[in-house]
Order: structure tokens, then C-alpha cells, then sequence
């Protein structure tokens, strides 16, 4: 499984942005695809996730701003988020796992947030 994330990039605080990723390869082995982040010198830390049946999981702190949709069909997650702070400042990875476990990485799009 490839994942190709897009749409990282500089935002004033309290802008949004959209980041899509799509994933290729063996796509039908997929259960569960979404994103992490990490912060310069922080842990990766989960944002959010969408399985193929419709289960969601997020990170309590960001559910009111970040949201993480998808589109299984087209093997694409979203994560749309709003009213974006400094401290969202991150390496965003999208990640997908797969029914048998295994987890994969794409390369990881920079977003940047201006106070």
C-alpha cells in the first residue's frame, strides 16, 4: 500500500486547510485509513481516523475543529481543519491499516500555522 497525501502549506492562525490522501497498491487489504501529526520535538499523536464501515475515532482535543472524512471508494481520507492555532504547527501523516494489522505511512505534508 502507497499513501500520497497533498494540500499541506502555510495559514494565518484561524485559517483552514484540507488534506487529502490517497492510497494505491493493494488497496482492498484497507480497513481503516486517517492521519497523525507530529510536532517539532513532540511524539506522533493520533488526529484521526475513518474505518471502511464507518467507524470514527479522533482526538478529543481537536473533534471540534479537525474533521476526518472519507471516501473509500476512491480510497481517499480527508481531514479538514478549521480555525487552525500556532500550536497545530506539525508534520501531518496519513496512515492506513490493514485488516491483517499492518500499518502504513505516507510521506508525511507540512503544515504550517502563522500567529
Amino acid at each position: 500500500v502507497q499513501l500520497q497525501a497533498s494540500g499541506g502549506g502555510l495559514v494565518q492562525a484561524g485559517g483552514s486547510l484540507r488534506l487529502s490522501c490517497t492510497a494505491s497498491g493493494s488497496v482492498s487489504s484497507i480497513n481503516v485509513m486517517g492521519w497523525y501529526r507530529q510536532a517539532p520535538g513532540k511524539q506522533r499523536e493520533l488526529v484521526g481516523s475513518m474505518s471502511r464501515g464507518g467507524i470514527s475515532n479522533s482526538a478529543e482535543s481537536l473533534k471540534d475543529r479537525f474533521t476526518v472524512t472519507s471516501d473509500y471508494a476512491k480510497n481517499t481520507v480527508f481531514l479538514q481543519m478549521n480555525t487552525l492555532q500556532p500550536e497545530d504547527t506539525a508534520v501531518y501523516y496519513c496512515h492506513a491499516r490493514s485488516w491483517g494489522g499492518t500499518t502504513h505511512w505516507g510521506q508525511g505534508t507540512l503544515v504550517t500555522v502563522s500567529s
